[in-house]
């Protein structure tokens, strides 16, 4: 390399984007994945072994997959060959596995061959990979944003170790910013931070690349940099917001509002608020105000904030909104969460008597003889349908918990109980007017 060559990368890596020059050089140099980069870690592991192997990385954008594949392969001494699958094609990969070929054998220099967006190479193309991953010509990173499972075909993931990258923390984040906000030699407000941080999402490049557009020309970042930086206004929502914006939206869909709702959904959504805790509150609301008025509730926001981590933003905005607009329309009871709470305060207030004998526990010859268990009677021997015997102590007797609204599929429940309960005090009647 001449001097016109080093002028050149130097011109070159002046003028690289800010997420680019704050690539880390070495393994502790990486911010996050610390479960993949720390002790006992895999690509820990990896470096001090020397060899990386065959790898998938599987991880949302702006998670170090790149950065991982560029750290390992200087760790382990090796020419990092990168390649995407969006431009290169059959001709390409030969060319590299060619090229891995001659090093070995007049250098004696390994080669990392890193493909991008591997899950964009179609089956011949992961398939002309394996004879060069079997004879351990080269080791081989691969980044998919994808599932794996569905995207990389059997045969080249039998081969590979996949990897999951986790989206950075918040914390990770703030750290990255701070690197962004020395390399730039400018300052940022807080709003203007906080803005940063929620705008990232876990993408460090997406928060950077911001950044910089943002500090251009400034010696301190304000929100309104930003916003003209991203052609787009930054929606207040600080601390006071988040809890306001929620509680209106959960007031929504109990209210059943769902245009309300969407409204303060697609609010949250848009200021970066985190998918999953919208996912929570959904599948409390779902057993605390729609109850057994719509058993299939409960279940619908399970799979709603499943699907939330499954696929992560922006795709789980489809499932929030499903769930929230489900619930919105439900039908409401909160029969069950007045219930508990009204059996909680009764034991807190010590009100626990002795379980009646009949229904207690006898394993043992000794429990029998004291009369544990004595006098029960088995629910689906018995004809009577429900509330066959007592089952409250009998400090306790008469005492309703739940009391099931005439909405929805609680409606039949209710009719169910009122009608098991009428017959109950009917039987107990009868029993006390038999003669004794």
């Amino acid at each position: 390399m001449d001097l016109f060559d080093q002028s050149g990368r130097e011109n070159l890596a002046a003028r690289a984007p800010l997420a680019e020059r704050l690539r880390p050089k070495t393994l502790d140099e990486v911010v996050g994945q610390g479960h993949l980069t720390g002790e006992g870690g895999p690509l820990r592991e990896a470096v001090e072994r020397g060899r990386v192997g065959s790898v998938i990385l599987w991880g949302p954008p702006g998670t170090g997959k790149t950065t991982l594949a560029r750290v390992l392969a200087a760790s382990v001494e090796e020419e990092f060959i990168p390649l995407s699958a969006v431009t290169s094609g059959v001709k390409d990969l030969r060319a590299a596995l060619d090229g891995a070929r001659e090093r070995l054998k007049y250098e004696g220099r390994g080669t990392l061959l890193f493909v991008d967006e591997v899950h964009r190479f179609n089956k011949a193309q992961q398939d002309a990979l394996l004879p060069a991953l079997e004879e351990g010509l080269v080791d081989f990173i691969g980044a998919t944003t994808e599932n794996p499972s569905f995207e990389v075909t059997a045969p080249l993931l039998s081969r590979s170790r996949v990897l999951r990258l986790r989206p950075l923390s918040e914390g990770d984040l703030e750290t990255l910013l701070e690197r962004g906000l020395s390399e730039l030699g400018v300052g940022i407000s807080g709003d203007a931070r906080d803005y940063l941080l929620r705008l990232a999402g876990g993408d460090a490049r997406r928060m950077l690349n911001a950044l910089e557009v943002a500090a251009a020309g400034r010696g301190r970042v304000e929100v309104k940099d930003v916003e003209r930086a991203l052609g787009q206004r930054a929606l207040r929502y600080g601390r006071e917001e988040h809890y306001d914006v929620i509680s209106a939206f959960i007031k929504s869909v109990r209210g059943g509002d769902p245009d309300a709702a969407l409204h303060y959904l697609a609010r949250m959504i848009e200021a970066g608020e985190d998918p999953v805790f919208i996912a929570r509150r959904l599948v409390i609301l779902a057993s605390e105000d729609v109850g057994n008025a719509d058993p299939h509730a409960l279940p619908l926001a399970v799979a709603a904030a499943e699907a939330v981590r499954l696929v992560g933003m922006p795709e789980g905005r489809i499932p929030l909104a499903q769930a929230t607009t489900y619930l919105a329309s439900a039908p409401k009871s909160n029969a069950s969460y007045a219930g508990i709470n009204e059996a909680l305060a009764d034991v807190r207030r010590g009100a626990t008597p002795e379980v009646p004998m009949h229904l207690r526990n006898a394993p043992t010859g000794l429990m029998r003889k004291e009369g544990y268990g004595a006098g029960y009677r088995y629910a689906h021997d018995d004809e009577p349908e429900g509330m066959n015997q007592r089952y409250l102590p009998e400090e306790l007797a008469g005492r309703v918990y739940y009391e099931p609204k005439e909405s929805g599929a609680e409606a039949g429940i209710k009719a169910r109980l009122d009608r098991w309960r009428t017959e109950k005090k009917r039987r107990e009647a009868e029993r006390d007017e038999s003669p004794q």
